[in-house]
């Protein structure tokens, strides 16, 4: 998956590209989470364990 400043050349179309990003939080509401991240307290541990290992 490109990342979205990299959407114009996976389109073909910047136009198309913009307008599509434009439009995806169009109808959404936007949630804001505070505290800490699992993603990256998981994504350490694993760092974690494969220095440990190494």
């Amino acid at each position: 998956m490109p990342a979205p400043d990299e959407w114009g050349q996976a389109f073909g179309d910047e136009v198309l590209a913009t307008a599509i990003l434009d439009r995806l939080p169009h109808h959404c509401e936007v949630v804001s989470i505070n505290g800490n991240s699992y993603r990256l307290k998981n994504r350490l541990q694993a760092i974690k364990r494969d220095t440990d290992v190494a």
